[in-house]
């Protein structure tokens, strides 16, 4: 089995959850599928050495040559979103050439992310005659509604329906990663047969709960053991609400053990820090990206996780993130449109779901967790136990080979 994957970001960048993509491959390895990637020089989140060490690699095997990386040379991405769209766009083109190129592909494997991929694959796949298997990590246009950069009805949105009912149609499988992403894409006409739902996992032997007296962060960065701290890790943009974040820090002031901590990047956190300066913010903390090997000490650095979005931007979402939490043992704070997400926290007694963009349930939230240790340590021990008797790296990447393993019987 030869798989063809363009790839819109690939090792060592730092992208939203890149490790899912890593224990895909090596699952893929360990099957016995050959998998062939084309993706252009790494560029976000890495350091400048690692962006000259890269633009020298143009050919490389990994995974005990399981997996073999065709990289090309392309301009580096920048935070102007019209510059990041050219880029996307010229990327598509050197890909599409190169899987036009490709030779003995057996199944065109492509994920969700530059959201104009699909219809590379819908492409690919009627010239080459081989099954395209779409991965939904994210639904667009939906997603440009929920952050502002689109109006339902509006231009952007009428190009990129197209643009997804092409992609749908012309795969052979869709992978989505809950159920209301399934009811999303039904509405839209796709068939229930060509869907297969598989929650993002997370491995569970690399997230787990590392004791404050043993976690590195709080050395590194001069942080005091002795407070209460609430994380918020991933992405820094617009549609995390991280306005609402800051007035409830700013309010919380009082409350000397309550410290905030955001660990990550993107194009709000420069507006982030000039708040914070201009608002006089300073029980928050932050703090870049963290090597993968340390992600433990990551989502073990707080009392409470944080999953936080402006209303209507995840009425269908649930954040990877919200397993690595649980994975170490912590209770997710939820601000979040109401969605499976909720259930899920209700359900299992992980954390505290609160209605996006209310203010007043969520600093509540974080001063009952304060308040009652107890509570945060129960909820926590529960997070873990959801994850190991549901979403294990073994049990979520054997759906994806089991995916791969069928489609190839049936054509």
């Amino acid at each position: 089995m030869r798989i063809l994957q363009l790839a819109g970001y690939f090792y060592p960048e730092q992208a939203a959850s890149m490790y899912l993509e890593e224990n895909r491959y090596q699952a893929f390895a360990d099957n016995g599928f050959h998998t062939i990637v084309y993706t252009a020089t790494p560029t976000r989140g890495i350091t400048e050495k690692q962006y000259h060490e890269f633009k020298k690699i143009k050919h490389d095997y990994m995974y005990d040559g399981k997996l073999e990386v065709f990289r090309f040379k392309m301009f580096r991405e920048g935070k102007n979103p019209i510059l990041r769209a050219l880029r996307y766009v010229f990327c598509w083109c050197a890909q599409f050439w190169k899987g036009l190129r490709a030779k003995d592909i057996d199944l065109i494997y492509l994920a969700s992310t530059p959201p104009i991929q699909g219809v590379l694959g819908g492409l690919l796949k009627k010239i080459k005659k081989v099954p395209f298997v779409y991965n939904l990590q994210d639904i667009f246009p939906d997603s440009l509604v929920g952050t502002g950069l689109a109006k339902k009805g509006g231009l952007l949105w009428k190009i990129g329906r197209v643009i997804e009912n092409f992609t749908y149609r012309n795969a052979d499988k869709i992978i989505v990663i809950s159920e209301d992403f399934k009811k999303n894409i039904m509405a839209k006409g796709v068939p229930e047969e060509k869907i297969v739902v598989i929650y993002n996992w997370v491995d569970e032997e690399s997230v787990k709960n590392v004791p404050k007296e043993e976690n590195k962060l709080f050395d590194r960065y001069n942080l005091d053991r002795n407070k209460f701290y609430i994380t918020y890790c991933g992405n820094i943009g617009l549609t995390q609400n991280m306005d609402m974040l800051l007035e409830v820090a700013k309010e919380l002031e009082t409350e000397l053990n309550i410290h905030f901590v955001l660990i990550g990047e993107g194009a709000y956190k420069e507006k982030v820090m000039k708040i914070m300066q201009e608002k006089q913010i300073n029980n928050v903390t932050l703090l870049p990206f963290q090597p993968y090997e340390d992600i433990s000490h990551v989502f073990s650095l707080g009392d409470i996780g944080l999953v936080i979005s402006k209303q209507g931007v995840g009425e269908t979402s649930v954040p990877s993130k919200t397993w690595s939490i649980l994975s170490a043992s912590r209770p997710v704070l939820v601000n979040f449109d109401e969605n499976e997400l909720k259930a899920i926290v209700n359900k299992y007694q992980c954390g505290i779901f609160t209605k996006a963009g209310d203010k007043t349930a969520f600093k509540e939230a974080i001063l009952r967790l304060y308040q009652n240790r107890g509570l945060c340590s129960e909820l926590g021990d529960n997070g873990r136990q959801f994850i190991l008797k549901n979403l294990t790296r073994t049990a979520g990447t054997q759906k994806y080979v089991d995916v791969i393993k069928n489609i190839s019987r049936t054509k």
